[in-house]
């Protein structure tokens, strides 16, 4: 058995999914230039995809568009033809999701660990469901969480706190004992608006900017920091 109470600050730990516990990137990249071809337009960077994850992937895919047409994010989200082109990027990510992501490193022996010791985890993330639990599911991850949130889960969404109050209430979670683990000022964001700790990692999207210039609580460089102090008892 583990005493989380006296050896572990953390009751529940919070996490971003995409550029915190799985790289996408690369498959995102693919879904949305898949697309692009598709409506005969020419593709994205991998680097430019990078710095639109944050906002959900319609809102990166918004940001393509506007990339490629030369227009406005606005004008895309009113043009008749904007439906016509989720719907295809839907399937497009749909068949790449898995194909080029993969956990970075320590993520699930740490979400093992964490739940050996009675820690809650949960997902709270702006990606929409269907993806994200295509994304947990082609990594066998679904089982390891206690809770997913998804960006169309709740009627707002990150750095709007709703997420984290919803997991602080259904787990009976005092704020001092919740940690939110994100890569984004999003994140960092959401954390301080729901009044909780917030630790970042330094390897994933936080659009072009340094992790440290969020000012989050702790920079880790890998998920394994999430197991110091956990130790079994008798």
């Amino acid at each position: 058995m583990f005493d989380v109470t006296s050896r572990y600050p953390y009751d529940l730990i919070l996490f971003d999914l995409d550029g915190t516990l799985i790289e996408t990137a690369p498959e995102i990249a693919d879904a949305v230039n898949d697309t692009l071809a598709q409506f005969y337009r020419l593709p994205v960077t991998q680097q430019q995809v990078n710095d639109w994850i944050g906002h959900g992937t319609r809102e990166l895919l918004i940001q393509a568009l506007a990339f490629t047409d030369r227009t406005t994010a606005d004008t895309v989200r009113r043009s008749a033809a904007f439906k016509t082109i989720e719907q295809a990027f839907s399937q497009h990510y749909q068949a790449r999701c898995g194909t080029r992501s993969h956990l970075y490193p320590a993520v699930r022996e740490t979400l093992h660990a964490l739940r050996a010791a009675g820690v809650k985890r949960a997902v709270v993330t702006n990606k929409e469901a269907r993806y994200t639990q295509t994304v947990l599911d082609a990594h066998q991850m679904t089982p390891l969480f206690d809770r997913v949130i998804s960006g169309d889960t709740l009627a707002v969404k990150k750095p709007d706190p709703a997420a984290i109050d919803d997991c602080l209430q259904r787990f009976g979670v005092a704020r001092e004992r919740a940690l939110f683990v994100g890569d984004s000022s999003i994140d960092v964001a959401t954390a301080r608006n729901a009044g909780i700790a917030v630790w970042a990692l330094p390897y994933g999207y936080n659009m072009g900017q340094p992790i440290e210039s969020c000012h989050p609580d702790r920079v880790i460089p890998d998920c394994s920091a999430l197991t110091e102090g956990l130790s079994a008892t008798a």
